[in-house]
Parts: structure tokens; C-alpha cells; sequence
């Protein structure tokens, strides 16, 4: 058991991304697993805090098995796992209606995680990825793609914990990644907690409040402005 909870990963992983601090960087959660994690994260590093809103398209008799993913935006982000689609025998139509209730979901979850809430420029900034854990990656992947659209100067992966193979396959897609631990025989995330409770709406509503969206200003002399929004 490598991790008491949730937070107590995040702790862990804000002490390997201690190296950012002076950076400035934006930390971006993919909720809900993420969040309590991004959350330590983002008060040790003293960073703004924001949410990528993507979902996993489930197949239709296997919900837990990615086909895909989805990210939120004007022009959303879908990444399909085709060896999955055609194992599972999909029909395009049957892709495109999981895909529409995934967005329906994300939808749902804007309106009550950030309603009126800043969002965060991650344009020019380093960006910096965080979830509780890593599977198969489709998730992971969506956001990341979505992200590298919003025009990052440098793009962070930061997990507890991943398969290596994973983690081989997202390497191409940012400029680092920092896993705690890539066990063997990797089996599900909640392996690796002792507790991995399910984390509810109003936790990561609570857990947003305690953090602004993104700073002001950050002054020419390299020090963070004091003022955030």
C-alpha cells in the first residue's frame, strides 16, 4: 500500500513537483479522483487551481473499459481507443451516443463545480496535469490533447501512480512526466490506497473554494504577485 488516502498522495507528489514552485505553474485536476490530490498539490507550490472536465466512453456491456474519452470545450476533444471499439464490436452510431451522454455529464459537472468561476489561462504558463492515478491512459490522453490546444509553454503529466506502459505511450505527448511509483502487475488504482473512497461533488466543490482559478499578475522581478482573482 503505497498511500494512506488521497491527500496524503498529493503530499507525496507536491514534495517531486517542489522544482516548479519558482515557475509558477497552473495546476489542472481531472475531476473528481484528482481533485483532493491536485488540491495539496496546488497549496505547496502556491499555484492556482482549475479542473479539466473529461470522461471516459465506456463500452456499452463493459462500463469500466475505455473506448475513448472526451474533453469539454468549443470544440470538444474526443480520442477513441479503436482496438477496443472493434474487440467490443461498436457501431459508430452506438460510439456517438455513449460519447453525447459523457458530454451531457461534463456539462452537468461545469454547472455545479465552477458555475461563474474564473477559469484558468494556461497560455505561455507551465501546465501541469493531476490525477490520482493512471489506468489505460484514454482519459489522460483526451486531456492532455485538449490542453496542448490552450497553447501551454510546458506541459506536465504528475501522477502517484501508473502502469510503465502508460506512461511509455504518454511520454510523446508532454515535456515530463513525474510518477511516485510504476508498479508490476498494475491491476486497478485503488490498489494502491489504503483508502479510495469515492470522492463526491461537494468535496470538489469545497476543495475549489479553497483556491483561486489563477493569478493576477506576476511581476517582472520573477516573485508572484500577491493578488489573485
Amino acid at each position: 500500500m503505497l498511500f494512506q488516502d488521497r491527500e496524503d498522495a498529493g503530499r507525496q507528489l507536491a514534495r517531486a513537483l517542489m522544482t516548479y514552485k519558482s515557475r509558477h505553474p497552473v495546476i489542472l485536476a481531472l475531476p473528481r479522483g484528482g481533485v483532493p490530490v491536485a488540491a495539496e498539490v496546488a497549496e505547496r507550490l502556491d499555484a492556482p487551481l482549475d479542473l479539466i472536465l473529461v470522461r471516459k466512453i465506456g463500452a456499452p456491456m463493459q462500463p469500466e473499459l475505455a473506448m475513448g474519452a472526451v474533453v469539454d470545450g468549443e470544440q470538444p476533444v474526443i480520442v477513441r481507443n479503436q482496438d477496443v471499439i472493434e474487440l467490443a464490436g461498436v457501431s459508430e452510431r452506438t460510439f456517438d451516443a455513449v460519447c453525447k451522454e459523457e458530454l451531457d455529464e461534463i456539462e452537468r459537472r461545469r454547472a455545479r463545480y465552477l458555475g461563474d468561476r474564473a477559469r484558468s489561462d494556461v497560455k505561455g504558463q507551465v501546465a501541469i496535469i493531476v490525477d490520482d492515478g493512471i489506468a489505460t491512459g484514454a482519459t489522460t490522453l483526451a486531456a492532455i490533447r485538449a490542453l496542448r490546444k490552450r497553447d501551454p509553454k510546458e506541459l506536465v503529466l504528475a501522477v502517484p501512480v501508473a502502469p510503465l506502459e502508460t506512461l511509455q505511450r504518454l511520454h510523446a505527448e508532454v515535456d515530463a512526466i513525474v510518477c511516485l511509483d510504476t508498479p508490476p502487475d498494475f491491476g486497478a488504482i485503488g490498489y494502491y490506497y489504503r483508502d479510495f473512497r469515492q470522492v463526491g461533488d461537494e468535496e470538489v466543490i469545497a476543495l475549489l473554494k479553497r483556491f483561486p482559478a489563477k493569478r493576477t499578475t506576476t511581476p517582472a522581478s520573477g516573485f508572484p504577485a500577491s493578488g489573485w482573482t
